[in-house]
């Protein structure tokens, strides 16, 4: 009689009694992806945050410092600053990569079926997205604007000092506000997700 059919083992059969054959495939690991989505998460923190403190100084030191200057050292010095920091290249990474680093972190949270945390991460990477916005349709302009007008010594118009005092001043506080709210969303998605891999 075969042995199969009087229910023993069959020793032609691959792998122990009770084992199905083929053996079905391991499950797939997600703590790569897991790694990386709290990798970004944790840079997209430190670079918004980098960018909410260069704002704030701006805000609360730089420009009341100008504000009292005579209008050719304002100019000058706006100039001097304004080509420091786009001579830069870790600043425009660290600007740019902000915005990358909290999106993706976002889908990655949200296909790991972190729904609060990448609600969090994704509403930090749209405030940052604004404040780009802002950057490049208002406050590079005007940046641009004071570099076309040269020596500050041979200046006359000072009509380019109105428009910092006033539109790049505010602008700036508004830039501010948004990376301290960004700031402030990817801090509770930290905190979320610390939670919830902690009940796992």
């Amino acid at each position: 009689m075969n042995p199969s059919q009087a229910g023993g083992h069959n020793p032609y059969a691959a792998g122990p009694p009770g084992a199905t054959y083929p053996p079905p495939p391991p499950p797939a690991t997600t703590e790569g992806s897991t790694k990386l989505g709290t990798s970004l998460m944790v840079l997209a923190t430190v670079l918004i945050g980098l960018m909410a403190g260069l704002f704030f100084a701006y805000d609360i030191s730089v420009m009341p410092g100008l504000a009292d200057a005579d209008p050719r050292t304002y100019v000058t010095a706006m100039q001097n600053f304004n080509a420091e920091i786009d001579g830069n290249g870790l600043f425009g990474m660290a600007f740019i990569l902000a915005l990358v680093a909290a999106g993706a972190s976002a889908v990655i949270e949200f296909r790991k079926g972190r729904r609060a945390v990448a609600l969090f991460v994704g509403a930090a990477a749209v405030a940052y997205l604004v404040v780009l916005m802002i950057t490049f349709t208002v406050n590079i302009p005007l940046n641009n604007e004071l570099k076309d007008v040269g020596d500050a010594a041979k200046l006359t118009d000072f009509s380019i000092v109105d428009k910092f005092k006033s539109t790049w001043v505010s602008t700036n506080i508004v830039r501010t506000l948004l990376c301290t709210a960004a700031l402030t969303a990817l801090s509770r998605a930290l905190v979320l997700y610390g939670r919830a891999t902690a009940r796992r």
